[in-house]
């Protein structure tokens, strides 16, 4: 058995489009996201970058929170504090995590990931799954997440904590949002 992964070593990954995380020095490589991913991505951005204040900062790819040398994630949009943010890396656990989920990483996303951002102390973790579409949104408490809501469609995801935004999945997605638009 080789030695643990450290973030040093993802600099020789190859550019094949994956995404390649650490966590506790395992390995995670995800491919690339597919269009309905990246529509999400870009629409959530822009709704929490229009609602969020301005001591903090929206961020997506190549963005990155990493917490030690064995541990490096990409989440696909991260609210930090603009103090933590050095060059494309934040340094201190950031105010939400959202991850845009697929069926290539949906076990990761809720499991893996779950468990490593709440070991950040990150105080808010959201789940979007595009093709549902579902929102389910975390808030940690004592070292692990509660779920705070779970919203489908065309009910609405209001909240004050980090900031007031109101999320409604079916104005955010759009009209295929729940269709059968390829994954490419």
């Amino acid at each position: 058995m080789g030695r643990p992964f450290t973030v040093d070593d993802l600099e020789f990954m190859p550019d094949d489009g994956n995404v390649y995380e650490l966590i506790d020095g395992v390995l995670f490589v995800s491919p690339q996201p597919g269009r309905r991913h990246q529509r999400a991505l870009w629409r959530l951005g822009e709704l929490l970058d229009d609602a969020c204040p301005e001591d903090l900062v929206v961020l997506w790819p190549p963005y990155v929170v990493r917490m030690s040398c064995d541990t490096e994630l990409r989440p696909d949009l991260q609210v930090a504090w603009e103090v933590d943010v050095e060059d494309e890396t934040v340094l201190d656990a950031p105010e939400l995590v959202v991850e845009i989920v697929d069926p290539s990483t949906t076990i990761n996303d809720l499991n893996n990931k779950k468990v490593a951002y709440a070991r950040m102390g990150v105080p808010h973790y959201w789940v979007l799954d595009p093709t549902r579409p579902s929102l389910l949104a975390y808030r940690l408490d004592g070292g692990s997440y509660q779920r705070m809501a779970r919203v489908c469609a065309e009910e609405p995801f209001e909240t004050d904590d980090p900031f007031p935004v109101r999320v409604v999945l079916a104005e955010l997605l759009g009209r295929r949002s729940g269709g059968q638009e390829p994954q490419s």
